[in-house]
C-alpha cells in the first residue's frame, strides 16, 4: 500500500475533472487531476534525485502555497518521511524540532525561518521543475510502515512527533461517512492555509481520495470575503474553525446557493453559533472532535446530527468509550474520552518516545486526555480536557511551551498561562506574572522567540500567582479569577 496512491486513484478516472483551485480575488489557479497526479509523481522522482531514499526524513519548511500538498503526497509517494510544520514557527523553534527529527533534508519557502541544521536544503525554486520529470513509481510496503510525522504539544509541555503509518488515509472513510457527507461531485472550501494540517486533511487529500475538488483561498485572502468566493466557485461544503465561521457572520454577503452545509473543527463549537449559521444559510454547522493521534473520530453530520450541546457521535466503525477506573461506563456517567487500540487511524507511537507512548494507553484504550459522558442515544458531551492543554486559534499548546520563554526575562519572577474563555464558545492565551516586567516588555519577548499563534493576546501582572497545596500553579485558579465571558 502506499498512502498517495490512494489519495490519487479516483482522479485517474476523471483526469480532466477540477481537483484544486486557488482562489484569487480576480482570478484562479486552477489543477486538474492528471495535473495533480502528474505533478506529485514528479516531485516524487525530484526528491529521488536530490538523494533522498525511502526512509529519510523530509523537513517541510513550506509557506501557504500549493506546493506544500504536492511535495508532501511526492514524499510519500516515494517512501520519504514528510514532516510538515507551521511556518509561522521561529528559528529557535524549529531548530529543536530539527534536533528531534535529524532529517536527510530540508524544502524551504522564501522568508520561512529555517534550523540551524546541517541537512541539505532545496528551495521552493528547485522544486519548479520536479512536476514535469518523469513519474516515480509508488514505493510499495505495508499499511503499518510510518508514512509521515506531525507535531504536537503533549502534557508535558514539550512538542511531540506523532508517527502515523501508510493506513491512516483508510480509516479517514470514516469522517466522510460520519462527518462530511462527501460526493465524489462536491466542492469542499476549506478556509485554512495549505501547510496547517487540518486543510491537508479535511481539504485537500480526503476530496482527492474521491475525485473531488478542493477550492483554497489565495494566500491572504480576508476571512470576510470567503462566502463571496464560495458563491462565485459554486463551493457546495465550506470547512474551518469556528472562529472563521464567527468572523464571516459579520460580514455582509449574498446567499451561497450551493453550499450543502458546513464542517467545524479545531476548537469547540459553540451551540449558539451553530443556531446562528443556521439562521443566516439554512445550511447545519457540522463539528468534529480529535486528536494529533487519531484526527477525528467524534461528529455530526448530515445524516445524523449532533444533538444540541453535545460533540455528535463516533463516527462508523470507530469504538469509542468512556472510562472509569475498571473500564467502560455506562451512559450518564462521566470519565476519560479513549478510543480503542486497534482503530486505524490511530498513530504508531511518539517518535524515540516509548514511554510517552505507553502513558497515552489503558489496556486497550487510547485515552485522549478529555472527559466526557454519553447519554442513552451514544452522543457524547464534553466536559473539558482533564490537563490544562489550550487551544490557540485551532492549535493545541501546552502551557509549559509560553512559560519557559517567558521565564527568560530577567525580570518575568513567576510566570503562568492560561486558557481564558471572553464570550461563549470563544477564549484566549493570557500571561501572568510577578516580577518587575512591563507588559510591553514580556510581549516583545513573545513576539521574538515563539510563533504567533502562541503568543498570548492578554497580559496580567500580579503579585503572587494562586497555587495548590501541593505548591503547583492553579491555572483553574485563574482561568476562573480572570474569565470575560460572564458578568
Amino acid at each position: 500500500m502506499n498512502l498517495a496512491e490512494h489519495v490519487l486513484r479516483a482522479g485517474q478516472a476523471v483526469p480532466d475533472h477540477q481537483a484544486l483551485v486557488v482562489m484569487g480575488a480576480d482570478d484562479a489557479q486552477v489543477w486538474t487531476h492528471g495535473d495533480l497526479r502528474r505533478a506529485v509523481l514528479g516531485t516524487a522522482t525530484g526528491l529521488t534525485r536530490a538523494g533522498l531514499r525511502p526512509g529519510d526524513r523530509l523537513l517541510m519548511r513550506l509557506a501557504n502555497r500549493p506546493a506544500f500538498p504536492i511535495v508532501y503526497l511526492g514524499a510519500i509517494a516515494a517512501g520519504v518521511i514528510p514532516v510538515p510544520t507551521s511556518a509561522q514557527l521561529t528559528g529557535a523553534e524549529i531548530t529543536r524540532i530539527a534536533a528531534r527529527i535529524a532529517p536527510a533534508m530540508i524544502v524551504a519557502g522564501a522568508g520561512v525561518p529555517l534550523p540551524g541544521h546541517p541537512a541539505p536544503v532545496l528551495t521552493e525554486g528547485d522544486l519548479d521543475g520536479f512536476a514535469t520529470l518523469p513519474p516515480a513509481d509508488f514505493a510499495q510496503g505495508s499499511a503499518d510502515r510510518l508514512a509521515y510525522i506531525v507535531f504536537t504539544s503533549g502534557s508535558s509541555g514539550q512538542p511531540r512527533a506523532v508517527m502515523h503509518a501508510h493506513r491512516a488515509i483508510l480509516a479517514r472513510q470514516a469522517m466522510m461517512e460520519g462527518w462530511y457527507g462527501l460526493r465524489a461531485d462536491d466542492r469542499l472550501l476549506h478556509a485554512g492555509a495549505f501547510n496547517w494540517t487540518f486543510t491537508l486533511g479535511t481539504g485537500l487529500l480526503d476530496p482527492w481520495t474521491l475525485g473531488a475538488t478542493a477550492l483554497i483561498p489565495a494566500d491572504g485572502t480576508p476571512i470576510e470575503r470567503i462566502p463571496l468566493l464560495a458563491a462565485r466557485h459554486g463551493a457546495t461544503i465550506l470547512a474551518g474553525v469556528p472562529g472563521v465561521f464567527r468572523r464571516m457572520l459579520r460580514a455582509d454577503w449574498p446567499p451561497i446557493a450551493t453550499l450543502r452545509h458546513a464542517l467545524a473543527a479545531g476548537e469547540r463549537l459553540d451551540p449558539g453559533l451553530r443556531t446562528a449559521w443556521t439562521a443566516r444559510t439554512g445550511t447545519d454547522l457540522h463539528e468534529a472532535m480529535g486528536a494529533s493521534e487519531i484526527s477525528t473520530f467524534l461528529s455530526g453530520s448530515p445524516s445524523r446530527p449532533a444533538p444540541h450541546g453535545t460533540a455528535g457521535f463516533p463516527q462508523p466503525g470507530r469504538h469509542v468509550a468512556i472510562l472509569g477506573d475498571d473500564g467502560p461506563l455506562p451512559p450518564g456517567q462521566p470519565g476519560a474520552l479513549a478510543v480503542r487500540r486497534d482503530d486505524p487511524g490511530l498513530f504508531l507511537g511518539y517518535l524515540d518516545d516509548a514511554d510517552a507512548t505507553r502513558a497515552c494507553f489503558r489496556g486497550d484504550w487510547f485515552v485522549t486526555g478529555d472527559m466526557a459522558q454519553a447519554d442513552d442515544r451514544g452522543a457524547i458531551t464534553l466536559l473539558g480536557r482533564a490537563d490544562d492543554i489550550m487551544n490557540a486559534g485551532g492549535f493545541r499548546v501546552a502551557p509549559p511551551e509560553i512559560e519557559d520563554h517567558l521565564a527568560t526575562h530577567p525580570h518575568a519572577g513567576d510566570v503562568a498561562v492560561a486558557e481564558l474563555p471572553t464570550a461563549p464558545g470563544v477564549s484566549i492565551v493570557a500571561a501572568f506574572w510577578t516580577g518587575a516586567a512591563t507588559p510591553d516588555q514580556m510581549q516583545a519577548l513573545a513576539a521574538a522567540g515563539l510563533a504567533r499563534y502562541k503568543q498570548p493576546r492578554a497580559w496580567i501582572p500580579l503579585d503572587a500567582l494562586p497555587r495548590t497545596p501541593t505548591g503547583k500553579i492553579n491555572r483553574r485558579a485563574l482561568r476562573e479569577a480572570h474569565r470575560k465571558d460572564r458578568p
